[in-house]
This record gives C-alpha cells, sequence and structure tokens, in this order.
C-alpha cells in the first residue's frame, strides 16, 4: 500500500499527472470525487473532469465523509484516487449555514474537525493505494477576507498533516513532478 499526495496550483497539471499514475498503476481504479455543482461553471467543470477520466474507472461522488469513503473503497489490488482535497475542505467549511465575518477569526463547524481527524486516521488504514489531489493556496499573497484567509490557513494545515502520513509528496508546476517526499514516480 502506498499513499501520494500531488500538491500544486490552478492547472499545473496535478489532476493530470495523478490520473496518468492511476492508469499505469494497472489497478482498478475508484476515483473519487470531492466537487460539488453549485453553479454552471463548476458544473461544466465536473463534466470536463468525467469525460476525461476511462469508462472501466468507478466513480464515487463522496462530499463530506471523505475518510470513510476511501475506507470503503480501498481493496489491495484497488488504486483509490481522490481529486480534491482543496474542494473537500470548502464542502467542510460551508457544510452548516452561517454568516461568516468580513474580519475576525472564523467559528469552523464540528464537521470539519471531524471529517479531518477521519481522513488522517484512514489513509493508514487503507489496504490499497492511494493517491490524493490538493491545491497548494499559500504561494500567493495573504487574501483578503476572514474566511478566504481562513481558507487558505486550513489547506495548509491539511496538506501538511497530508504529507506527514503520505509515503510520497509530489508539487507539480508546469505538468512537471518534483518529487518533495519518497521515491519519484
Amino acid at each position: 500500500m502506498t499513499t501520494t499526495l500531488i500538491l500544486g496550483g490552478a492547472r499545473s497539471g496535478k489532476s493530470s499527472y495523478a490520473e496518468k499514475l492511476a492508469l499505469e498503476s494497472g489497478k482498478e481504479v475508484v476515483y473519487i470525487a470531492t466537487a460539488r455543482s453549485g453553479d454552471g461553471e463548476m458544473a461544466q467543470r465536473i463534466a470536463t473532469h468525467r469525460s476525461s477520466r476511462p469508462g472501466s474507472w468507478t466513480t464515487i461522488e463522496e462530499p463530506l465523509q471523505l475518510g470513510d469513503a476511501i475506507l470503503r473503497c480501498s481493496e489491495p489490488d484497488t488504486l483509490v484516487l481522490v481529486d480534491c482535497l482543496t474542494l473537500w475542505l470548502t464542502n467542510l467549511i460551508f457544510s452548516v449555514d452561517q454568516d461568516f465575518p468580513e474580519v475576525g477569526v472564523i467559528g469552523l463547524p464540528a464537521i470539519f474537525y471531524e471529517q479531518c481527524d477521519a481522513l488522517l486516521a484512514a489513509l493508514p488504514e487503507a489496504p490499497g493505494d492511494v493517491i490524493l489531489v490538493s491545491n497548494e493556496v499559500g504561494l500567493g499573497i495573504v487574501p483578503y477576507g476572514a474566511v478566504s484567509r481562513c481558507f487558505t490557513d486550513e489547506a495548509g494545515r491539511l496538506n501538511q498533516a497530508v504529507a506527514k502520513v503520505c509515503d510520497r509528496a509530489l508539487f507539480i508546476v508546469a505538468g512537471m513532478p518534483l518529487t518533495m517526499k519518497g521515491q519519484a514516480c
């Protein structure tokens, strides 16, 4: 069992690289999609991603309970591909109806902490290979607005925690992988 975290910026090629690794594995692939279609533009993005995947892959849509989904789908002869952690994080932050202040501390819902803990507990227990895709959002300026800053901080914390428990971590820039942890793929 190998766990791999693939990080990159928007349109860096991280999803394509993850899909390439999944294809090259020769294993049965279960693709866990975390995105929610909240508007027409997001629906189009989801459709584009969906059409690029091989028809033989099983797709599971799981916007919140990612750790449970990984454990349900992982088998020794299976590769689970999760795309992506930052959309999942967004789902958790906005999972309850609450107003977020423009300035000040953001109070995150309990499900946020519960599900992050469940994911981190699930990764070492998964009997098959797992590839996780996530955005690296902390390389630019500090964002405007409390909720945007909170998201950037929490994405950075999640990426660090996931990288710590993964066997490999890769950073994708312009479609090119940079190995940060473990053996190159």
